[in-house]
């Protein structure tokens, strides 16, 4: 890798602040196992308050609370309804069918976004034929959707459709506080919203490991049960833990200040021939569409100038600006992208 490297390939490639491993240092740890790491706890409980529920529970990552929270939400033989974009069904390796055996019924939203007019014709009748409807499960900010998010606007009115229909509401909260910035809405709210939120830390907030489910005790008492199947119990996770409570003390607030690099990438490349389209920036990743360029040509030009980015398509290239990512970096890619005019004729 070419030193000074820009990378935007995600916001998982942070590493911690110094600041952040002083934390991680000088943290309180026990077995969590056993329920005796104290900052495992304090973490658990602090992002719990944060949205208004009740408990929490830290796993390894956003994958495996996603799936933990169908796991503890359904029955076998149930169906899910998400958007065919949702990281549960594209990113998570098949695990609704093999870890909560639930069948997948796919919409198509808005950029990712599902209201009630997405949702409820996907609602099964009481058939035998047809396998019953068990959960509705959200993402947000949705990444395939290049980082669109929900307004508490919006979710209000699917809540009161999973009520009238007696379905669960699970969030995919992988970068929930981009769209906590970006709305302006409270996160107490979505408690009273949905039955479980998965709540990633190593993404747009840096921690280098880990995310926590919410929900009510009840919920999580199961959810313990299911991480430990799946081999999500840790030990002296304390350590980790520091790293999240860190975060939502001192990581949260400074997410707009990716958010406005990223819309500054996306108006770069809306000017550049070899882009089609850029689809609209609303938090912290632009995705863009190429015009008679393929991405692997693309990216290759941008690694020889130290810039490292994703193909998100057959025809489309993610970036995603994050904690390591800052106003010189930004500098330094506006030259690389005025570059590739004359580089890729």
């Amino acid at each position: 890798m070419i030193p000074n490297t820009i990378d935007l390939r995600s916001d998982t490639v942070t590493k911690p602040t110094p600041d952040m491993l002083e934390a991680m240092m000088n943290a309180e740890v026990g077995d969590d196992v056993l329920g005796e790491d104290n900052t495992v706890i304090e973490l658990e409980h602090t992002t719990a308050s944060i949205f208004g529920m009740e408990a929490g529970l830290f796993c390894p990552s956003g994958t495996m609370t996603n799936q933990i929270a169908i796991r503890i939400l359904t029955q076998p033989q149930q169906e899910v309804i998400c958007d065919k974009r949702a990281h549960i069904y594209n990113y998570e390796g098949g695990g609704i069918a093999y870890n909560s055996f639930c069948s997948v019924k796919l919409v198509d939203g808005h950029r990712g976004l599902l209201s009630t007019s997405h949702i409820e014709p996907a609602i099964n009748a009481d058939d035998i034929h047809l396998p019953e409807t068990g959960l509705v499960a959200l993402e947000n900010t949705v990444n395939k959707g290049g980082g669109s998010f929900y307004t508490l606007g919006q979710l209000e009115p699917i809540k009161a459709l999973c009520d009238q229909h007696q379905l669960p509401l699970h969030l995919d909260g992988a970068r929930i506080f981009n769209a906590l910035i970006a709305s302006g809405d409270d996160a107490t709210e979505y408690g009273k919203i949905f039955d479980t939120i998965s709540v990633c830390l190593s993404k747009g907030l840096g921690t280098p490991i880990g995310s926590v489910l919410l929900g009510s005790r009840q919920l999580i008492k199961k959810a313990k049960r299911v991480r430990k199947v799946l081999g999500g119990g840790m030990r002296q996770a304390g350590y980790l833990a520091a790293a999240g409570i860190y975060a939502l003390d001192h990581h949260i607030k400074r997410l707009n200040e990716d958010h406005l690099r990223a819309q500054a990438i996306g108006d770069m490349l809306a000017t550049k021939p070899f882009v089609k389209e850029v689809m609209p920036v609303d938090t912290n990743i632009v995705i863009f569409s190429l015009d008679g360029l393929k991405p692997a040509t693309l990216l290759a030009k941008f690694r020889e100038h130290g810039v490292l980015a994703i193909p998100f398509g057959e025809h489309e290239v993610r970036m995603v600006t994050h904690l390591d990512f800052s106003d010189e970096m930004l500098d330094r890619l506006a030259g690389v992208i005025k570059k590739m005019d004359r580089q890729l004729v």
